[in-house]
């Protein structure tokens, strides 16, 4: 399974940029992951149309404050359901500063969430790639999650 994450913008912090490439080394023991950008733009229909348009044919997972909010163990669930299904692209959507569009919301195949809190969308990538890594971990049997 191919892992694209999608998000509005690059990563500027150099901590974040940090984060992001510690997970994406990680992570990449296990699957194939990509990154698809987008310019950030005066409206999140603009933003949502360039997520959409750089995911074309995969299966899309929006990152939202409005989609369910799933344990460790869920989304290692989620993993494997993928993985058995025979998914071959899951994208990670990440909107900008004004979230997604409805469309995006719509289009997508499922709406996540984080969490209650907003988070600024580097941090977000962080967040879901340690997320990402953790679910691996959990559904190989390795030594990185405790319950």
């Amino acid at each position: 399974m191919r892992w694209i994450l999608a998000s509005v913008g690059s990563p500027k912090l150099a901590y974040a940029k940090a984060g992001i490439a510690d997970y994406t080394t990680r992570i990449r023991r296990f699957t194939r992951l990509e990154f698809a950008e987008v310019k950030p733009a005066p409206r999140p229909e603009i933003e949502s149309a360039g997520l959409l348009a750089r995911t074309e044919n995969s299966w899309r997972i929006a990152v939202d404050g409005t989609g369910r909010a799933l344990s460790s163990q869920q989304w290692a669930q989620r993993l494997r359901e993928l993985e058995v299904a025979g998914t071959d692209t899951v994208s990670l959507l990440i909107g900008g500063a004004d979230g997604h569009s409805d469309l995006l919301r719509v289009t997508a195949n499922e709406c996540i969430s984080l969490g209650p809190l907003t988070l600024q969308h580097e941090l977000a990538q962080v967040v879901l790639l340690e997320q990402l890594y953790r679910a691996y971990t959990i559904v190989r049997g390795l030594p990185y999650h405790r319950d």
